[in-house]
């Protein structure tokens, strides 16, 4: 990730290994991290079994914010790609029960990536 990304905080990918310590309390046993795209603190984790949206709150990082989302309890999601002079494109999922969906702002350099998991693991 480079200085840039972390400054505004634009996603970009991660090597499992760099962070299956800090997630280790969180995987079930049957379950394998599969890829991690992550923002200055808070990280989009896909699983084997489901989607993980991680948020670390307030100064310290110390609170955080697990939102565990089973890939079949995603209706739809939607991308829209960012322009020449755009530096993010906006990713929504809609979560069955829920009216309004997630949305997150992706560097335009990770959505292929995030697209082509969701796409492999709903369907």
């Amino acid at each position: 990730m480079g200085l840039l990304d972390k400054l505004m905080g634009n996603a970009s990918e991660i090597d499992v290994a760099d962070v299956s310590d800090e997630l280790a309390p969180i995987i079930g046993e049957n379950e394998t991290v599969e890829r991690v795209f992550k923002e200055i603190r808070d990280m989009y984790v896909f699983t084997s079994k489901r989607l993980i949206l991680i948020d670390k709150q307030g100064l310290t990082g110390r609170k955080v914010d697990y939102h565990s989302i089973p890939y079949r309890a995603i209706t739809q999601f939607k991308l829209e790609t960012a322009g020449h002079f755009d530096l993010d494109a906006e990713f929504k999922i809609w979560i069955s029960g829920i009216d309004e969906p997630i949305e997150k702002e992706l560097n335009k350099n990770v959505v292929v990536g995030i697209q082509r998991t969701l796409a492999d693991y709903m369907f």
